[in-house]
């Protein structure tokens, strides 16, 4: 029987086969990192897409805070236009009320009285002033009270005044102002006339 070796042609098929396992080792290797660099760049494209809009939304953000920073302070300018506006509308409004006040206190003011001072708080009006006679005051105090622009005056004191006269008296006293219910027309007054 002949001897055949076949050590040669397998030693030579196992080299074969490794070389197809490196090839494959090689191509399988090649291909996850052409699928890793793939994977990588499509992922660090999508975060540089999302910073990019990220960053397009904080500009957009900081414009909008900043129109919505001048809304406000035009919204506080206008506030306080208004403001002024009010008051100078009530001081226009009001202007003609002191006319009155003034008109009607000279018509409560009865002869033989003299007011030498006058002090206005809040609706608090203090007169002081001297009379001839303590019917003057009276008077006065009544022909206050009658008037619709003044209210519950309240006499503090009435002193002796020898050196204005031989009855005169010296007083003091307060006196509310009041408004009453006006007509469109300030120049004509509800009561025409207060007695003296």
């Amino acid at each position: 029987m002949a001897k055949i070796n076949l050590l040669p042609w397998r030693q030579a098929y196992r080299e074969e086969k490794k070389r197809e396992f490196v090839s494959i080792l090689i191509g399988v290797f090649l291909l996850s990192c052409l699928v890793s660099y793939i994977w990588v760049s499509s992922v660090e494209s999508a975060i540089e897409n999302q910073n990019s809009r990220n960053a397009k939304l904080n500009a957009e953000i900081a414009k909008l805070e900043l129109q919505v920073k001048e809304i406000a302070e035009i919204k506080k300018v206008r506030a306080d236009l208004l403001a002024r506006i009010k008051v100078i509308q009530d001081l226009e409004g009001t202007r003609p009320v002191i006319v009155r006040y003034f008109d009607d206190f000279v018509r409560a003011i009865p002869d033989g009285v003299f007011i030498s001072s006058m002090d206005k708080k809040g609706n608090a009006i203090t007169l002081v002033g001297v009379a001839e006679s303590y019917n003057r005051v009276a008077a006065f105090m009544r022909n206050l009270d009658e008037s619709e622009w003044f209210a519950d005056p309240k006499l503090s004191s009435v002193t002796a005044a020898p050196a204005e006269g031989e009855q005169a008296n010296s007083f003091r006293m307060t006196v509310m102002a009041t408004q009453p219910e006006l007509t469109s027309d300030l120049g004509s007054s509800p009561k025409t006339g207060v007695k003296k």
